[in-house]
């Protein structure tokens, strides 16, 4: 791989950076651009600039890490490598193609691509939808930086991002609301605020990493912890009501949906 040049680095751009000097990606052909000198890396070999004014040399790929708002102003200087061939790797949240179009040319290669938070702990799930003009091997070359944080899907069709926004996009921040929700329940059942969420937590970890290493669909590991008569099925009449959990992740999501769309313009 050529030069990369990351251009921001916060929580999920240096998410990003520490994953792909784990997978052996040579710190020498990574530059980081960063402003904010309290965020700025400290990795052995990595060259890190205030702006990417300061890079003189075409990268092979920009990894556009910042947030959207900032965006406008920070294709400014990065139009110059459209032209040269640079791909455009974009994590940026409601950016679309035509977006980053309409600022670096028509002819641009870019990649769109939706990660979510658990890439911070190289648990994540990425989403990405390319350009027309972007190769076989420049989507390969993109999918091996995405995968250094987690496992990643492609779309060929970019309209199926934003239910990708709502679901996994913001979807730890649902998982989070359940272990808030679940200890809350536990406190008003008698049990100790500080239990109750020790319980919450473990309970929502442990069973995602079962999730993940097992191989039966997530309504199979369901039955399985359901005795008939017993506890769980109580709740899970609860759960699956017609007025249960179903039809609130139902609007919940459209909800996020619609509001990615209405961030996209």
């Amino acid at each position: 791989m050529g030069k990369l040049l990351l251009v921001g680095c916060g929580k999920m751009g240096g998410a990003m950076l520490d994953g792909w000097l784990a997978r052996g990606l040579v710190a020498a052909d990574i530059v980081v651009a960063e402003p904010v000198e309290a965020i700025r890396p400290r990795h052995a070999g990595v060259r890190v600039v205030s702006s990417s004014t300061e890079m003189a040399e075409t990268p092979e790929i920009v990894v556009l890490a910042v947030k959207p708002q900032s965006m406008d102003e920070t294709l400014v200087d990065l139009r110059r490598f459209a032209g040269q061939g640079s791909v455009f790797l974009s994590i940026a949240a409601g950016k679309t193609l035509g977006y980053f179009a309409a600022r670096l040319g028509h002819a641009a290669k870019i990649v769109r691509s939706m990660p979510n938070t658990p890439a911070a702990v190289r648990q994540g799930i990425t989403v990405a939808t390319a350009a027309a003009s972007v190769t076989a091997a420049e989507k390969k070359r993109c999918h091996e930086l995405l995968e250094a944080v987690g496992q990643v899907l492609w779309a060929d069709d970019e309209a199926l991002m934003d239910p990708v926004t709502a679901l996994s996009g913001s979807g730890p921040a649902y998982v989070f609301l359940l272990v808030e929700a679940m200890a809350a329940a536990g406190v008003k059942a008698g049990l100790p605020a500080d239990m109750a969420m020790q319980l919450a937590r473990a309970t929502v970890a442990g069973s995602g990493e079962l999730l993940k290493q097992s191989k039966e669909p997530a309504s199979q590991l369901r039955v399985n912890v359901t005795s008939p008569g017993g506890t769980t099925a109580a709740a899970l009449q609860v759960l699956m009501a017609d007025d249960g959990i179903q039809p609130v992740f139902d609007k919940a999501l459209a909800a996020a949906s619609h509001r990615s769309k209405e961030l996209a313009g």
